[in-house]
């Protein structure tokens, strides 16, 4: 009787010990949101220009299950004064559901660092929601858009 090769199962175990396990899905019951916006951002060779963008919050319940609400969509403006809350009561976000807010594009009061800062909660843990905003803006021939990612600030217990 021959016996197998220790080298060769010596390197298949030590590739399956290196292999990537799998991504664990985080869940929260809340979490509180920072988003970037920009209501303008500058362009010009010789002077800046500001060139107006209209804004959406995006927040996409990515949870098949479970509901999530939104407690609070507040909007900051460049120098961190808050200029309007969105929510005056709880939202319901379902699951697989998204919820939008929108600042219009010659919207001027945000400026260049306007941000949001949402609060959201829900009764049993849910995968974490994908929260965006989309900037996009036309005049004449020329068009830009682009998004920025939520960036999470306080997980609630």
């Amino acid at each position: 009787m021959r016996k197998a090769p220790v080298l060769p199962l010596l390197a298949l175990l030590l590739a399956l010990l290196a292999a990537p396990a799998a991504a664990e899905v985080h869940r929260s019951k809340g979490q509180t949101v920072y988003v970037p916006a920009y209501s303008h951002i500058y362009h010009g060779v010789k002077q800046p220009t500001p060139f107006y963008l209209t804004v959406t919050l995006s927040i996409r319940n990515t949870d098949p299950r479970n509901s999530l609400v939104l407690k609070s969509v507040r909007y900051y403006d460049t120098d961190g004064k808050m200029l309007r809350e969105y929510v005056s009561q709880p939202v319901l976000v379902a699951p697989l559901g998204t919820k939008e807010f929108v600042i219009m594009q010659f919207d001027k009061e945000g400026g260049s660092g306007a941000n949001f800062l949402l609060d959201w909660e829900s009764a049993s843990p849910v995968t974490d929601p994908i929260v965006e905003a989309v900037m996009i803006g036309t005049s004449s021939n020329q068009g830009i858009s682009f998004l920025t990612d939520g960036q999470v600030i306080e997980e609630k217990p």
